[in-house]
């Protein structure tokens, strides 16, 4: 289970975030098989991950010679038996559904070898809830990828009470080799650590929207051109630190007894939500939008990450 010869990889599930995945592995140097139930899904998935390839050619990220590279090292399968054979390391991209997840875990050692390596890409659920019926839970893992996951830098690795720390270890240097920051979770706890962090900023920006404290465009230039924008070169804890704990914790003290601290989902969202109006894949939400503008937002925020990895690579490799 030692990273330097984990190269095999397998991909369940070849949706939203899983081509991305294979996408990642592959242009890290690794030998990718994916496999999605969804034929749509195996039928488009080299087509979506040679667009993003040809997004970082196109901006400087990669060669021409590299995509192709990349793109040859990823092979769709007609099975996931096929698809797992021979894989060292196998990671679930499927429904965020517990039942599904737990099936899944139980029924993938029948098809993969006793060493290999199952990790699940869930946002939510840990090892703990969905390897629960595995006979040898001691090489499941969790590896939260962000989306999108072929750009987004950071992988959660979050191991279950039973998962051996060789099976920790490997999955961390696998993600580093492939160029992602493998951050490790060192306790199971529902979200682990950047949803939490999420959801809880989300739950204030919903509460101000619903007070009218601002429009919605106006408070996602807000968050983008401050937080965001600080976050980007330097974590929270940092922040922290160089503004001040002294000053931070006034900060807390006068401002926390007013923010949101309900637990329910607003009601306008479940509105929405209930009417379809889901956002970018459904044409509306707090926002509108068309196909047109579906697709040059999303050319736009891909355009700019790949800017910033660059950027944050290059810093990474001078400092």
């Amino acid at each position: 289970m030692s990273s330097p010869h984990i190269n095999k990889i397998a991909v369940i599930g070849l949706g939203r975030m899983g081509h991305g995945i294979a996408q990642a592995f592959a242009a890290g140097g690794c030998s990718v098989k994916g496999w999605d139930e969804s034929p749509t899904a195996r039928q488009s998935a080299r087509k979506r991950i040679r667009s993003n390839l040809s997004g970082f050619v196109n901006h400087g990220a990669m060669t021409d010679t590299d995509a192709t590279a990349a793109l040859d090292r990823f092979q769709v399968c007609n099975s996931q038996a096929e698809a797992v054979s021979d894989a060292q390391f196998v990671v679930e991209a499927i429904a965020e559904v517990r039942e599904v997840k737990v099936e899944w875990f139980r029924q993938i050692e029948s098809l993969i070898s006793s060493d290999t390596i199952v990790a699940s890409n869930s946002s939510t659920f840990t090892v703990r809830e969905s390897a629960v019926e595995m006979k040898t839970p001691e090489r499941a893992i969790v590896t939260h990828w962000f989306n999108p996951p072929h750009l987004v830098p950071t992988v959660e690795v979050v191991a279950g009470p039973n998962t051996k720390e060789e099976v920790t270890t490997a999955t961390i240097d696998l993600h580093n080799r492939i160029g992602k920051q493998a951050v490790r979770v060192n306790k199971e706890v529902p979200g682990f650590l950047v949803n939490r962090v999420q959801i809880a900023m989300i739950r204030e920006v919903w509460d101000l929207y619903e007070q009218g404290v601002a429009s919605a465009e106006d408070i996602d230039r807000a968050i983008r051109g401050s937080l965001g924008f600080r976050l980007s070169v330097c974590g929270p804890l940092s922040v922290c630190d160089f503004g001040g704990l002294d000053i931070w914790s006034a900060v807390y003290a006068r401002l926390i007894p007013d923010l949101r601290r309900d637990t329910d989902v607003p009601d306008w969202v479940t509105n929405l939500v209930e009417a379809g109006s889901c956002g970018a894949s459904s044409g509306d939400g707090i926002h509108d939008y068309t196909p047109e503008s579906v697709k040059d937002q999303s050319w736009q925020r891909d355009e700019l990450m790949i800017r910033l990895q660059t950027l944050m690579n290059g810093e990474s490799q001078t400092g």
